[in-house]
C-alpha cells in the first residue's frame, strides 16, 4: 500500500465515529479510560459515568487533545445516577448513540472460594455489573432506539467456563452474557445491536497480582498464543470503538474475544 493510501486510510479511521455520542461507565481508569480515548480519537463525543474523581481526569485529557467529553459523577447501581448521565448526554450533545458498560465493583477480581464469599462481595458484584447493566438498558433504550444504537457489555472466560477461585465474579460475568443475548433478540427489531466483549488486558488489579507474584506475568504470557497480556488502550479499546461504529451494525448478540488467542472454545 502506498504512503498516500495509508495516510488516507488513517484519516478515515480518525473520523469514523464523528457525530456519535458514547456513554462509558467506569471510564476513570484502566480499560474504561482507554475506551474513552479510543472513541474520542475516532471523533465520538464521550460521556463518562464514574464514581471517582478520576472520571474528571479522563474528561480533561480528552478535551486537551481537542475532543469533546463530559464527566458525570455517579454510581451505575443507582438508577438516579444513570438517568442523570443519560439526560446529560441529551442536554449537552443532543442524543445518545451507544452505551459501553465497563464498570465492575471494587472487589470484582477478589480471589475467594464460594464458602469464603461474604455478603458485601456478592452484593457488590451484582449491584455494579448486573444492576448497572439493567439500569443502563432501561434509561438508554428510548434514545438508542432512535437510530443505529449500540449496547456493549463485558464478560470474561470466568463467565464462560467457570472459575475455581472467583465464583462470584464468574456468576455476574456469565449472567451478563445471558442478559446481552436476551436484549439482542428483544431490541433487534428496533435496530439496536448488543455485543459482549471478553478481554485479556493489563489492569490495576493484574498489576498488583504481578507485584505479589513476580512469576505470574511470565506464566500468563506463556499461555497466550500471541505471547503477551493485552494493552487495554491499544489492544482492546479499539475493538470496542469498532463495535459502537457503523462497521459493526450487523453484529448482534455475539461475544467478541479479545485475548490474543487465550480462549478458543467459544
Amino acid at each position: 500500500m502506498s504512503a498516500k493510501k495509508k495516510a488516507a486510510q488513517a484519516a478515515n479511521m480518525k473520523h469514523y465515529l464523528d457525530g456519535r455520542v458514547v456513554l462509558v461507565t467506569g471510564g476513570g481508569s484502566g480499560l474504561g479510560r482507554g475506551i474513552c480515548f479510543a472513541c474520542a480519537d475516532a471523533g465520538a463525543r464521550i460521556v463518562i459515568l464514574s464514581p471517582g474523581d478520576n472520571g474528571g481526569v479522563t474528561e480533561a485529557a480528552i478535551r486537551e487533545k481537542g475532543g469533546h467529553a463530559i464527566w458525570v459523577k455517579g454510581d451505575v447501581s443507582r438508577i438516579e445516577d444513570v438517568t442523570e448521565a443519560v439526560e446529560r448526554s441529551i442536554a449537552v450533545f443532543g442524543k445518545l448513540d451507544a452505551v459501553v458498560h465497563n464498570a465492575i465493583s471494587r472487589g470484582g477480581g477478589t480471589l475467594a472460594e464460594v464458602q469464603d464469599i461474604d455478603e458485601d462481595l456478592w452484593r457488590g458484584g451484582v449491584a455494579v455489573s448486573l444492576r448497572g447493566a439493567y439500569n443502563l438498558a432501561v434509561a438508554a433504550r428510548p434514545h438508542l432506539k432512535r437510530g443505529r444504537g449500540r449496547f456493549v457489555l463485558f464478560t470474561s472466560p470466568a463467565g464462560m467456563e467457570g472459575s475455581v477461585r472467583m465464583p462470584a465474579y464468574a456468576a455476574v460475568k456469565g449472567a451478563l452474557r445471558g442478559f446481552a443475548k436476551s436484549l439482542a433478540v428483544e431490541w433487534g427489531p428496533d435496530g439496536i445491536s448488543v455485543s459482549v466483549v471478553s478481554p485479556l488486558a493489563l489492569s490495576e488489579g493484574l498489576e498488583k497480582a504481578f507485584a505479589i507474584d513476580p512469576g505470574l506475568k511470565a506464566r500468563m504470557d506463556k499461555v497466550v498464543p500471541l505471547g503477551r497480556v493485552g494493552d487495554p488502550t491499544t489492544d482492546v479499546a479499539p475493538v470496542v470503538a469498532f463495535l459502537v461504529g457503523d462497521g459493526a451494525r450487523y453484529i448482534n448478540g455475539q461475544t467478541i474475544i479479545v485475548d490474543g488467542g487465550r480462549y478458543t472454545t467459544l
